[in-house]
């Protein structure tokens, strides 16, 4: 099998190929494990591990969404590559449930085909000044986590937590000579791309969330108010779908305006840890909807309540980032949702399920029916204002 070398026809993506999709298809599972085990462990302990789980496994899958707007899969090498880099993010999924105790081997295991086909690709790309400068921090987490499947106990988290610092702090904090802060013009992004595949990434978690949540009722307990629950938790990720969507052409015109020099940078700065928020958010939120589906009729418990109106109000909070990343100006409604929809707790745990579950969605649509009152009244977003200034100074 050759190696996968850039050539005019699998130099940087213009659009997301179906391979790609594909691969998020497989990621996503990640987030739906880390869903269902914070479900079952309602609690600021289950939290901090799912945040921890997140943080070392999204920082690869941006490393492979920079991969590919750099060498898309056209060629049989570079396809059969990435899937073998699905196959390592497939191990860590079903490792997940229990990877900082009894599968932590399998899920380094996993972690490390990740990591090396990640490297071993954007050698290939013409980014590879850039890619030598990432690699010692992917590798130096990988070994960590390898390492941590040796240990019990505190020194567990301890090590996964080291990793994630090694993989997404370290580089802002060693001089730019030693990381990949110091070459971004080795990362030159298609925005449209760029965007596309973040924007897929989300539809497919928002999606699979719903999947989830209609297959853990059992049919003998199917009630008209557990079918009522179902639709309303429907109605939730629609509306966190729609919120987004709503700012990818802004997002795209941003980026495109920016100076190319160094709009890895700015890409870093809005699709890492603004998205890594987003995502737990989403992982928060179908936890807190699972609860709320299996005892519509009961006020939740606390952490129930919790998980959804934290998730909603860390997904809006993440969107918030983004827009701030992308120096967009941010719509008070969403600052006014993202209070709000964090207050409704309190009907949560006083209240039947359903009834959180209902002001929730009164929220979110009233900050999207504002949102679209401010743009039909001729609101321009910064970005298209920069566009057109680049083409026509």
């Amino acid at each position: 099998m050759g190696h996968p070398r850039p050539s005019p026809d699998t130099g940087t993506a213009d659009r997301v190929t179906l391979d790609e999709v594909f691969f998020d298809v497989v990621f996503v599972l990640t987030v739906t494990q880390l869903a269902n085990t914070l479900e079952t462990h309602l609690n600021w302990a289950g939290f901090g591990r799912s945040a921890l789980i997140l943080g070392l496994l999204w920082y690869l899958y941006t490393g492979y969404a920079w991969l590919n707007n750099h060498l898309p899969p056209r060629q049989n090498a570079a396809k059969l590559l990435l899937f073998a880099g699905m196959a390592g993010f497939l191990l860590t999924a079903v490792a997940l449930p229990d990877a900082l105790t009894d599968t932590g081997a399998l899920f380094a295991v996993g972690y490390l085909v990740v990591v090396a086909v990640h490297l071993i690709l954007f050698l290939h790309s013409d980014a590879r000044k850039g890619a030598l400068r990432l690699a010692p921090y992917n590798l130096g987490a990988a070994l960590l986590v390898l390492a941590a499947s040796a240990f019990t106990g505190p020194a567990v988290p301890a090590l996964w937590a080291a990793a994630v610092v090694t993989q997404s702090v370290l580089p802002y904090l060693l001089p730019r000579r030693l990381s990949w802060t110091g070459v971004p013009a080795a990362f030159h992004l298609r925005p449209g791309h760029f965007v596309e595949r973040h924007e897929l990434l989300v539809i497919i978690a928002l999606g699979e969330s719903v999947v989830t949540i209609g297959m853990g009722v059992p049919a003998d307990q199917l009630t008209a108010a557990t079918a009522t629950a179902i639709v309303l938790a429907l109605a939730i990720p629609v509306a966190l779908w729609w919120t987004y969507a709503a700012d990818t052409r802004s997002a795209t015109a941003a980026l495109a305006g920016a100076d190319p020099a160094t709009r890895s940078q700015t890409a870093a700065r809005t699709y890492v840890f603004p998205h890594f928020l987003l995502l737990l958010g989403v992982i928060a939120t179908v936890a807190g909807l699972h609860a709320a589906v299996a005892r519509p009729d009961e006020p939740a418990t606390t952490g129930a309540a919790l998980a959804l109106s934290g998730g909603v109000a860390l997904y809006l909070v993440g969107i918030t980032a983004v827009r701030r990343a992308l120096r967009l100006p941010v719509p008070p409604a969403r600052l006014a949702a993202t209070v709000a929809a964090l207050a409704t707790v309190a009907i949560g745990v006083t209240l039947p399920a359903t009834v959180q579950l209902v002001t929730t969605i009164a929220i979110l649509v009233l900050m999207l029916v504002t949102d679209a009152r401010r743009s039909g009244h001729g609101d321009v977003d910064a970005a298209s204002v920069d566009v057109r200034r680049a083409q026509h100074p």
